[in-house]
């Protein structure tokens, strides 16, 4: 995550990120969630995680899938899609992602905190932001505005920071694109950011072919991203920075929807939550 300074308007949008991202971690790094994706018949970790994250869209294509997650290389989506749908209807992996999601975070937190006020009134308020905002241009978002919020707390907090973790991912590869960094591009810049040297030992791409790899590097050398030895040049991090700057900013209409006072209710009643999970990792 970006270092750099934020503007007064992105500050909120960029704190929301730091105390709602933990929660949605639980869906790819605790175990229930897989567990439920692989009781229905998802047959590997990727099979589950393409079924469940793309069912908001319904039985779209593979093209479909590969354009609204990005980051993925080409062919990667159609390794599961359409072939998860032959078996599993999306209806059933959004509930199977939902129940293992929802299991994880009251193991994590334990019933004291997944039973406290503090947490019921911190769904409430998220649900209030992650439901306000436009769709439009939005495609994942919107995917999740269709689906019904959860009456449990603890799902409906789950749901509804995964809301605004995907209108913030919309908006992040608006600014991508805008900046015409590809997806793997994208995770080389993050690499970097992380402190990844050389960021082909990133693990979202180290598995890539070398020859996708090289390309990637020698193009984004040829555009003055990195330099020979593969580091950031200063033009490399400015853009990161803008990039960042661009996406805390695409992120903040959401949170228009909560007064002053409620939005530092639900900073006091989130940073419990987030910090137990932190703890475990959201595992």
């Amino acid at each position: 995550m970006s270092k750099t300074p934020l503007h007064p308007t992105t500050h909120i949008a960029r704190r929301m990120f730091e105390l709602l991202e933990p929660i949605c971690l639980v869906t790819f790094f605790a175990d229930e969630c897989n567990e439920e994706l692989a009781a229905l018949g998802h047959r590997t970790y990727w099979d589950g995680y393409f079924a469940s994250r793309a069912a908001p869209l319904g039985r779209v294509p593979a093209q479909v899938v590969h354009a609204a997650f990005y980051n993925f290389a080409d062919g990667e989506a159609a390794r599961h899609i359409p072939s998860v749908w032959e078996t599993i209807s999306p209806e059933a992996s959004i509930a199977a992602r939902e129940r293992g999601s929802a299991a994880s975070l009251r193991r994590i937190l334990g019933d004291e905190l997944a039973e406290s006020p503090g947490l019921a009134r911190a769904a409430d308020l998220t649900t209030k932001a992650a439901t306000s905002a436009p769709t439009e241009g939005r495609v994942m978002y919107a995917g999740m505005r269709t689906l019904e919020v959860p009456s449990d707390p603890v799902a409906r907090l789950w749901h509804s920071a995964t809301m605004l973790r995907e209108h913030r991912g919309d908006g992040h590869i608006a600014a991508l694109v805008g900046a015409r960094i590809g997806g793997t591009e994208a995770h080389v810049l993050s690499a970097l950011e992380q402190g990844i040297h050389p960021p082909e030992s990133f693990g979202r791409i180290h598995h890539l072919p070398k020859e996708r790899l090289t390309a990637v590097m020698d193009g984004m050398r040829e555009r003055g991203l990195i330099d020979i030895d593969g580091h950031f040049t200063d033009a490399g991090r400015a853009t990161k920075q803008r990039i960042e700057t661009l996406t805390d900013e695409l992120a903040t209409p959401p949170y228009d929807a909560l007064s002053p006072a409620e939005i530092d209710e639900l900073i006091t009643n989130l940073d419990p939550i987030t910090a137990t999970l932190v703890a475990t990792g959201s595992r």
